[in-house]
């Protein structure tokens, strides 16, 4: 049951009498869904003290509304709205959407803003890259909230810096410099309030209206769209094993001007490729040559389970023209987005200046417990957990699609991130087999999304992130039930050479037609 927010204006020069002015109004609310069946309606004294009516004005009012069958009055139990509402006898008002505006809205890029998915009651779902939530550290963060408040007083509720909290900015600059080699200070260290954020500042700070950013082919929609509306014009790149094809990066810098790159150099999204140390060294080379920035998205950046992590391009020959961006939701829970940046000095002045225009107050407080977490060592034993953990369910889905669908299914065990990209075996329908998947109680897509063209790939990216090792056998199992209901395409299949075992393969035809 929901408290009734009074919004209420009457007119006393109105002919139309006082109770009625408020039974109207009620009844529009009402009919606007502002109040819903069992709310409840403040007591006739209380509404005639905050009106400065008289009670039985009030009374009058419940009274007509009780009438009409738009309301319920329990003696010395309150006022309620009733379950069904005949709105037929309700006066018209006011109407019950606003008009339309007579202005304009300025002309808007083209997007991709895809809805997360919503699992199912029961459901399995193989399509979120997300953390498991059951995995978050709820105690720990509780108990560094207590500790940033109460311990730090007022300046932990203050208003802090369009930079981000102090603590945290320093606490993050001292992991990346020790842990990734950045050139990682609190003067050009921004904390924000997503990654999303930080790309869209970057975007905002780097690129004027028809500038040319070169991106890869496969990616993350969101970060396509905040170039987008910074506008950018997005030039597709090719992805092989070893990552973006920076030979194909050489020859479009020959005949355009490109302002920057992105990518993601260390487990590639969507599919998981970590770029080799030849290319990083070339792409670094190219962009200095011909003055490219190069925006660096290190997503994963933790999970890597096969020797030491890649050094981030930032850290490398070059690393003066790349702006680091990154995140720590996948250390927390989906639901904590909080995303840093890291820039050369000059490029960090302009993204506090766009900062400060637009959102000039951290969230101090839980940035300061964030830094908590940091400080007293929690969140690398935690990061350090997940990694154990993300590397066993890692195999267990992948012996379990190798076991229950290996003749369908071609992939790799992914170095690091939190998924397999897998490829589908070209007989099989991938939409038949996502809607008998849905019927089976488990989730999971083809890859178009990802794919800037928005073409039909005959690929998924199966998360292992979010549920447990029993869970995920589980969801293979359905996946294989749903796979026997569907009927293969009128089609030969390839030979498994034809299909390829590397990502070099999946995107061949359009290289040769861009050659």
């Amino acid at each position: 049951m929901r408290r009734w927010e009074l919004a209420v204006s009457l007119d006393p020069h109105s002919s139309q009498p006082l109770f009625l002015q408020l039974a109207d109004a009620i009844a529009d609310d009402i009919r606007r869904g502002r109040l819903r069946a069992d709310d409840a309606l403040p007591g006739s004294r209380e509404l005639a003290a905050l009106l400065g009516l008289n009670r039985n004005t009030i009374v009058a009012a419940y009274d007509e509304l009780a009438a009409q069958g738009s309301v319920r009055t329990r003696v010395g139990g309150g006022t309620f709205v009733t379950a069904a509402t005949p709105l037929a006898r309700v006066r018209p008002c006011a109407p019950v959407l606003p008009a339309a505006p007579t202005f304009a809205l300025a002309p808007l890029a083209p997007t991709r803003f895809v809805a997360p998915a919503v699992p199912a009651p029961g459901a399995l779902q193989l399509g979120s890259g997300a953390p498991d939530p059951r995995l978050f550290p709820a105690r720990a963060l509780a108990r560094a909230f207590r500790r940033a408040i109460e311990s730090r007083g007022r300046g932990a509720l203050g208003a802090g810096g369009p930079c981000g909290h102090a603590r945290l900015r320093g606490a993050l600059a001292d992991m990346l410099a020790r842990s990734r080699g950045l050139p990682a200070m609190p003067a050009n260290t921004m904390v924000t309030r997503s990654i999303e954020q930080g790309i869209d500042l970057v975007a905002r700070a780097l690129v004027s209206p028809g500038d040319v950013v070169a991106v890869e082919e496969l990616g993350y929609p969101p970060a396509w769209n905040a170039l987008r509306l910074a506008g950018a014009e997005l030039a597709p790149l090719p992805l092989d094993d070893e990552g973006l094809r920076v030979d194909a990066l050489a020859a479009l810098l020959e005949r355009t001007r490109v302002r920057a790159v992105f990518l993601t150099p260390h487990h590639q999204f969507p599919t998981t490729a970590v770029m080799s140390a030849a290319r990083r060294a070339r792409l670094a080379e190219l962009a200095l040559r011909h003055r490219v920035a190069i925006v660096e998205d290190d997503y994963d950046h933790e999970f890597h389970y096969a020797g030491k992590p890649v050094l981030p391009l930032a850290a490398g020959a070059g690393g003066g023209n790349v702006v680091y961006v990154g995140s720590l939701a996948n250390l927390l829970a989906p639901g904590i987005g909080t995303g840093f940046v890291v820039a050369p000095a000059p490029v960090f002045e302009r993204l506090a200046q766009l900062r400060a225009a637009s959102d000039p107050r951290c969230d101090a407080a839980l940035e300061g417990a964030i830094a908590e977490l940091f400080e007293d060592g929690e969140l690398l034993r935690h990061v350090r957990r997940l990694r154990r953990v993300f590397a066993a369910r890692r195999d267990v889905l992948a012996g379990a699609l190798r076991r229950r669908l290996g003749g369908a299914l071609d992939f790799r065990v992914a170095e690091g991130g939190l998924a397999l990209w897998v490829r589908v075996d070209a007989a099989i329908d991938l939409g038949a087999w996502v809607r008998e998947g849905a019927r089976e109680g488990v989730q999971f897509a083809a890859a178009m999304p990802y794919d800037l063209r928005g073409r039909e790939l005959q690929a998924m990216r199966l998360a292992f992130s979010w549920h447990d090792e029993a869970e995920l056998e589980q969801a293979v199992e359905r996946m294989a039930r749903a796979l026997a209901r569907c009927a293969p395409l009128r089609r030969a299949p390839p030979t498994r050479a034809a299909m390829g075992t590397r990502a070099a393969s999946l995107h061949e035809d359009d290289r040769r037609q861009r050659a």
